[in-house]
């Protein structure tokens, strides 16, 4: 945790995946019962996605390769959003995660 409303994780996963990653509905219970109604997902990994229903569709896609600096139109997309978000509710937090969730 970077502080208060800022969370970052590795990929939320199902199936053979969530033994060594976050599984995705132990994360969604997390966010469902810590912070209900006042998260939003920030899935910055082009290589893959899952399906926003587990976040009651508050997720949002910026496409970062693995491994690469991010375009600065995508980080000027991700900061503005991740600035209105956070603008209207001050209860309001983000979960931010890449794959192995340091990386990006």
């Amino acid at each position: 945790v970077f502080t208060d409303h800022i969370i970052a994780m590795s990929f939320p996963s199902s199936g053979k995946q969530s033994f060594y990653r976050n599984p995705i509905k132990e994360v969604a219970r997390f966010l469902d019962t810590k912070h209900k109604d006042h998260y939003k997902v920030y899935n910055l990994c082009s290589e893959k996605g899952y399906d926003p229903k587990y976040f009651h569709y508050r997720v949002e896609r910026i496409f970062i390769d693995d491994h690469n600096v991010p375009a600065l139109e995508e980080m000027l997309k991700f900061t503005a959003s991740v600035r209105e978000w956070m603008s209207h509710d001050e209860k309001n937090i983000v979960a931010i995660h890449c794959k192995g969730g340091k990386g990006r």
